[in-house]
């Protein structure tokens, strides 16, 4: 019934994109430059570390987002709404540190810093589509928890199967769509200058820095669909889970109290974590001048955020971990 996403999604965008902008590209002179990433530091000694750090993060990343997903899918105990969205989650997560951190290690392995127009703006669009996915996706996660904990009898009925592919398939064409938005736009931008980029990935407000042309409307874009998609679905979760805890505290027994608790805690981490570390990084990019303290402050979004997510829901998720020691003994009885 409960089926976990598969790669095809972002296979399919990630085809679609790279089709856009060659027919784009062909009547754009911007076609042809190539860009230049400073990355995290320039000494060589540091850079070896880097490369170290980023790798043993991305593998980590990685194992333990297939392993949630893996998890979900073998344990008929999760084949529940809560668990087909965190599946999702993690695949978004998966494919979000899979646009940055290879390109970053593969320049550092190969000491060339630059990369293709073509390139970058696909790194544009998969770092604007995915963390627009994990804004919309933690906020149906907490409409998700606001159904099974204020209407538990009607929970099974109104999260159906259709309604929770359907709200899925909304987060994916929203990204989708504001994504490719941002992209058309800065299609016909013109550039003029020294084309380095002070960061580790193509982020788009360093790259319509380097725009000689006017940039206007992509800011404004930009600052329109960065509150629209930030503060909206963070008021939706502060409004599901001030409901939350309205109907905890009626609740008479102090074991259902915790239990409701419990299966909002995981949740409420990421969440926590997700919009401290965007937030940090626009405060940062808005009152830091030096371009590494927003490198390395963007690290935690792109990189520690989406390693960090699996462990909260494996370690502080009892149904996680009783299943994670079900798929382990049977791992270990089929040897």
């Amino acid at each position: 019934m409960w089926r976990v996403p598969v790669c095809a999604n972002s296979c399919c965008s990630n085809l679609f994109l790279h089709r856009y902008i060659n027919h784009m590209k062909a009547g754009n002179k911007t076609g042809i430059l190539v860009f230049t990433l400073f990355g995290l530091s320039e000494d060589p000694e540091l850079q070896r570390l880097v490369f170290g750090l980023f790798l043993f993060m991305y593998v980590v990343t990685v194992l333990g987002n297939l392993l949630i997903i893996l998890i979900i899918s073998f344990d008929s105990h999760l084949h529940i709404p809560m668990y087909f969205f965190l599946s999702n989650l993690s695949l978004v997560d998966i494919c979000f540190s899979t646009t940055i951190v290879p390109n970053m290690l593969v320049s550092i392995q190969t000491e060339n810093k630059a990369i293709s127009y073509m390139n970058c703006l696909t790194q544009v669009y998969f770092s604007m589509f995915f963390p627009i996915l994990d804004t919309l996706l933690l906020t149906v996660m907490a409409y998700d928890r606001y159904v099974a904990i204020c209407q538990p009898l009607h929970y099974m009925i109104i999260m159906s199967p259709r309604l929770c592919g359907l709200l899925v398939f909304i987060t994916w064409f929203i990204g989708v769509m504001t994504s490719l938005l941002h992209i058309s736009l800065m299609m016909h931008l013109n550039f003029c200058r020294d084309l380095e980029i002070p960061h580790f990935f193509c982020e788009v407000t360093q790259i319509l820095k380097l725009a000689c042309s006017d940039t206007f409307l992509n800011n404004t874009l930009l600052y329109f669909m960065t509150g629209v998609l930030g503060v909206f679905p963070l008021l939706g979760i502060l409004f599901s889970y001030s409901r939350i805890t309205s109907a905890v505290k009626k609740m008479s027994s102090s074991q259902g109290r915790q239990k409701a608790f419990a299966t909002c805690g995981c949740h409420l981490s990421v969440v926590s974590l997700f919009y401290a570390t965007g937030i940090g990084v626009y405060f940062t990019s808005s009152m830091v001048h030096s371009s590494q303290k927003v490198s390395v402050a963007s690290v935690m979004y792109t990189v520690v955020t989406p390693m960090l997510n699996p462990f909260i829901y494996s370690l502080r998720n009892k149904d996680v971990k009783g299943a994670l020691g079900r798929l382990l003994s049977r791992a270990v009885s089929c040897l």
